[in-house]
């Protein structure tokens, strides 16, 4: 039951937020309720209606309590039976009395969804619980087997890590992981930890940074990556993916699992120090730029590191070049943009020809969808194995085939010619004009900047090698539980627990179906909260490191959304949001994307967007990093992006204020994160709103600078003044 003040015509259409009930028919008991800030209403008025603001004590007040939320239940059943099906039923309550408005069957009922969390208790007593690194490619709770199997192997990677740099002993079993809260990843460090890594931090710093600097390289950093993690993570894969899956007997599919988890793990907690590297690097140049070189009325550093080549852009070209080789051929263009989509899915999977098409020329071009995949179909929209690749399911990609077969978008390399031949134009004149001194820091700070910056994209879209293999691994895990008489459907692996899975590897029959359908309804409901970004929620910890974090913690009440400025420009549109790669052919050209994250496998709808907002990312994420490539605004961060905006609505982006500015009328339903009462909204300097990031990143680029000067120095001393891989 959905229900909000005022009349029905805004429920309908989706324009107020509504108290929401869930009533059991066979008890009668409302087994869930959830009440929303319903700041505005539809009222009547002469010549029609109009939105009024919800008077002060009504906007936090139930609109049903349970016994009217179960009468009027009881009324929704006597109208279901009387047409024989499903109904969507209208209602209208006045004084104690309810009216019968309009009821139509229901062709697609909605799934049952859990409470929205409203506490957020931690596992341990003491420590530091915060989403960062990793977890900002976890956008979502996570699935029970995935989170059993992430904690451990995050625990082993970080433990290697940190032992490697700082010494064996500095930690202890169960100082660091990767729990979960509500089902939402966070990383977890017990405080004797940190007190530990104060003490070794000079002698690791030396370590880092010294005159053998080179022996010690291969330990992190962009050398590190290429020279030691990315082959021995390409080894491991190649170990395992020429092996049939059908060919392993259960417990050696979960093994092989964690062990190929455990590779991208690993993998993931090296390319965290070359994250560092990138941000240092762009922070510093950025700040050298606009605090010594930039003239007044000229644009921003930012434009010096556009026009790079990466992994990420590699693949849209690719991507390109697949429609326009097929637009070459007007037969085969016609078959790939008429036929439908799930037909030449079909085609494509199977090898057959679809209907229409020359055999000789769709195998041909068949062969370079395959290779495509082979390469780019790795990139993962979420960490959490359950969700598809696009190797599992590439229809998003066929989707951007057809979008630009018909002739949207631009060409990819145009486009990065045209932004090159502006960034060398630009360079050129800013050299002419400085002096000696400063041209060379100039050029040593872009140099690293631009070196770096691509190298970590090409990181970030290498960490889902394994996943399409795991993936297929745990699907025939799944059919033979299947088989055994335990799941209803293969998919059904990734909703047990790890011990589950043992137990019925070990030839037990727990019966799980009640508790899959339990997890995925507590899923859905925990999927609607926004996480906190520090645990617990309070203290000095908490106001240190929370600026420094992916998302504001707590949905503003207010029309405006603040989060991190990560793209020039403004722009009014409406919104398209996203909760998935199934929902990629809805977009739009013009639209604005709202999503959760925007990983690599997102850059396909950038072509698209007349601007990026999110409910997680920061100034160096993947979604900043594209949208300064195609010039949009973006704005990152939010906290709660997708659920305050609804589909259709128009927003003001502000790319240099990092605000988002809902325009027509009031967000969509509350979250349940909460009162925001001296919270995150516009002006508050305890938030990362436009100001206060400002300031932040001005501070972490003073240090950047500072940090990239003592790298420069080191190479030079180390390597006699040759420029080697920074």
């Amino acid at each position: 039951i959905s229900a909000a003040w005022g009349l029905g015509e805004s429920v309908v259409g989706g324009t107020v937020s509504t108290d929401d009930h869930v009533v059991d028919r066979t008890s009668w008991a409302v087994v869930s309720r959830h009440v929303a800030d319903k700041t505005e209403m539809t009222v009547p008025v002469d010549g029609g209606t109009a939105q009024r603001p919800v008077p002060a004590g009504r906007r936090r007040g139930p609109v049903l309590d349970d016994a009217a939320a179960v009468a009027l239940a009881r009324l929704g059943v006597r109208v279901e039976e009387h047409f024989g099906a499903p109904q969507d039923v209208e209602w209208a309550r006045e004084g104690d009395t309810f009216h019968i408005v309009q009821s139509r069957p229901v062709t697609a009922l909605p799934e049952p969804t859990g409470d929205v969390p409203t506490t957020w208790p931690v596992p341990y007593p003491g420590g530091l619980f915060f989403r960062a690194s990793i977890v900002e490619q976890l956008p979502d709770p996570l699935t029970p087997l995935f989170a059993d199997l992430i904690d451990g192997s995050v625990a082993r990677s970080l433990g290697a890590l940190m032992a490697e740099v700082m010494g064996e002993d500095v930690l202890a079993p169960g100082d660091v992981g990767m729990p979960t809260v509500n089902g939402y990843a966070y990383h977890h460090y017990r405080p004797a930890v940190f007190r530990r890594i104060l003490r070794r931090t000079p002698a690791a710093a030396a370590a880092l940074f010294g005159r053998d600097a080179r022996a010690r390289a291969t330990a992190g950093g962009v050398t590190g990556w290429r020279e030691r993690s990315r082959p021995r993570y390409r080894a491991a894969l190649a170990a395992r993916s020429g092996t049939d899956p059908a060919t392993l007997s259960p417990a050696e599919l979960l093994a092989a699992v964690e062990e190929l988890l455990d590779a991208g793990t690993v993998y993931y907690t090296a390319v965290q120090s070359v994250i560092p590297q990138a941000v240092t690097s762009e922070l510093a140049f950025r700040a050298f730029h606009d605090r010594v070189v930039r003239r007044p009325g000229e644009p921003d550093g930012v434009g010096f590191l556009l026009g790079l080549d990466s992994e990420p852009l590699r693949a849209e070209r690719s991507l390109y070049d697949l429609a326009t080789s097929a637009a070459r051929d007007p037969a085969l263009a016609a078959v790939l943009s008429g036929a439908e989509p799930a037909a030449l899915l079909r085609a494509l999977r199977d090898g057959t020809v679809p209907e229409g098409a020359e055999p000789a020329a769709w195998e041909a071009w068949a062969g370079r969808w395959r290779r495509h995949l082979g390469h780019y179909g790795h990139t993962v929209y979420n960490l959490d194995f359950a969700e598809p690749v696009p190797a599992d399911d590439p229809a998003p990609l066929l989707d951007a085939v057809r979008f630009h077969l018909g002739g949207g978008g631009t060409d990819p390399r145009e486009r990065q010619r045209r932004t090159a031949r502006r960034r060398e134009a630009r360079t050129r004149a800013v050299r002419a004009r400085l002096g000696p001194v400063r041209r060379a820091v100039f050029d040593r700070l872009l140099r690293a900047a631009q070196e770096i910056g691509p190298v970590r994209e090409d990181a970030l879209a290498e960490m889902g090698l394994a996943w399409p293999v795991m993936r297929r691994m745990l699907r025939e895990l799944g059919r033979r539980l299947v088989g055994a008489g335990v799941l209803a459907d293969p998919d059904e692996v990734f909703w047990l627990t790890r011990d589950e899975v043992r137990r019925a590897v070990a030839g037990e029959r727990p019966d799980v179906a009640a508790a899959i359908a339990g997890r995925r309804a507590q899923w859905r409901g925990r999927r609607r909260a926004v996480p906190p970004q520090v645990l617990p929620e309070s203290g000095l910890v908490h106001r240190l490191i929370r600026p420094w974090l992916p998302a504001v913690d707590r949905a503003p009440a207010g029309p405006v959304l603040s989060g991190v400025a990560a793209g020039t420009g403004s722009v009014t549109a409406p919104a398209r949001v996203l909760d998935g790669p199934a929902d990629f052919p809805a977009m739009r050209p013009g639209e604005v994307l709202v999503a959760r994250i925007t990983t690599p496998a997102w850059t396909p709808l950038f072509a698209r967007a007349a601007a990026v907002v999110t409910d997680v990312g920061g100034p160096l994420s993947h979604g900043s990093v594209v949208a300064r490539e195609y010039g949009i605004p973006a704005v990152l961060g939010t906290g709660s992006a997708t659920s305050r905006i609804r589909t259709g609505q128009d927003v003001r982006v502000d790319g240099d204020a990092g605000t988002v500015t809902l325009l027509d009328g009031p967000a969509g339903g509350d979250t349940g994160g909460g009162d925001t009462a001296g919270g995150d909204g516009p002006g508050d300097g305890g938030g990362p709103d436009a100001g206060g990031t400002r300031v932040l990143l001005a501070a972490t680029a003073a240090v950047g600078v500072a940090v990239t000067a003592a790298c420069l120095r080191s190479r030079r001393g180390a390597r006699g003044g040759r420029r080697s891989d920074p």
